[in-house]
């Protein structure tokens, strides 16, 4: 099972999702109940609801970039290091993800706002259990597993 602990931390988000914690624990129910991800294991990270400067500040410190970026995530294990916790322990935390509302809120109605906020959180969610887009085979991996995800999640 996935849990995700979201903290709101641009009160803007309010503007486009009343109650973002609802939303997104909504759509982990429906993930965990369609896909069964992890029976035996309780699988837990944070999701920061930010803005564009905080973003632009944490992907300056964590990756010198100095520029502002739609999602980021901060793993706490690389990919075999999470494999071998999840098999010794019940409950493991993931990591952070961050998702910057300036690049969300661009979409111009709810609908798509939603389904881009989807997009981010599940890219930010798959980056934590050790996917990554570094190659075109690992990008198409990690694509269809999002679109799959998303679909999952409708």
């Amino acid at each position: 099972m996935i849990k995700i602990n979201v903290i709101l931390n641009n009160i803007s988000w309010k503007k486009y999702l009343r109650n973002p914690n609802s939303y997104i624990d909504k759509k982990i129910a429906l993930l965990n109940k369609k896909k069964q991800l992890y029976k035996k294991n309780t699988l837990i990270c944070s999701l920061l609801l930010s803005g564009t400067k905080e973003i632009k500040n944490l992907n300056k410190k964590f990756r010198n970039k100095d520029k502002s970026t739609d999602v980021l995530s901060f793993p706490f294990y690389e990919k075999k290091q999470l494999s071998n916790k999840i098999k010794r322990e019940k409950e493991v935390y993931l990591g952070d993800i961050i998702i910057n509302l300036g690049q969300v809120k661009n979409k111009n109605n709810k609908a798509k706002f939603k389904k881009e906020l989807n997009k981010l959180w599940i890219h930010g969610l798959l980056h934590l259990l050790g996917y990554d887009h570094k190659s075109n085979v690992k990008y198409l991996k990690m694509q269809k597993l999002e679109n799959k995800f998303s679909y999952l999640i409708k």
